[in-house]
């Protein structure tokens, strides 16, 4: 982050792309790419006409088609162009793409349970959260900078890649980052720049942000 006073007040909204029917089926999608089902088409139209009224100065996707799709419906109502960039993409977990909770845990059960405890665990054969969050979170600051002061950046990625990239962004531990919860489809979390560097603002929110008021403001 910059460290003058410039471009200060920046903020990064990181928004998880709307339902599929692999999220519906409670399977892995990593970065299979699959499409939204109708009702995620309407979750993203209708978080598009709440994300719109923060005015963004520019939207950037993962390329799979879950989240372009959710980007789209933004820019359809914004105008703004969307920059899609695969580093974006949600994490890449092996042999455990296309399986069930129920299927990882019945046959991956002590990999999955080494993950929940927070260590470092290569899903299926697949990436560390922390390579995510080392290929996801340049892309998403690259963008910020180019903010005005004051200016607004949308991320529409995948809920594991937005949560190492708020855990990196926020500076935690990575066996802290499982300390954020999930994201909802068509959800989205707000980091804002404070002086000491990025603050999470907003988590798994789907309505729009009350002004602060009081002590506190």
């Amino acid at each position: 982050m910059n460290g003058s006073s410039s471009g200060r007040g920046r903020r990064i909204v990181l928004w998880r792309h709307g339902q599929t029917a692999w999220n519906l089926e409670r399977r892995f999608q990593g970065s299979t790419d699959i499409e939204l089902t109708e009702t995620g088409v309407g979750q993203a139209r209708r978080a598009a006409r709440l994300l719109a009224s923060l005015k963004p100065d520019a939207i950037v996707a993962s390329d799979l088609r879950r989240a372009a799709a959710t980007a789209a419906e933004l820019a359809a109502v914004t105008g703004l162009p969307v920059a899609h960039d695969s580093a974006l993409r949600e994490t890449y977990a092996g042999a455990w793409q296309g399986l069930t909770h129920e299927e990882i845990v019945g046959q991956y059960g002590e990999q999955y349970a080494a993950w929940k405890r927070g260590e470092p665990v290569r899903r299926g054969g697949g990436e560390l959260e922390t390579e995510v969050a080392d290929r996801a979170a340049p892309v998403v600051l690259e963008h910020a900078e180019k903010l005005p002061d004051g200016g607004t950046l949308v991320v529409a990625s995948h809920g594991g890649t937005i949560r190492t990239t708020i855990g990196r962004l926020l500076g935690l531990e990575a066996h802290h980052w499982e300390g954020l919860g999930g994201l909802t489809n068509c959800c989205w979390s707000v980091l804002g720049e404070g002086a000491r560097g990025w603050r999470l603002l907003e988590h798994n929110a789907g309505t729009l942000p009350e002004p602060v008021l009081g002590d506190d403001d």
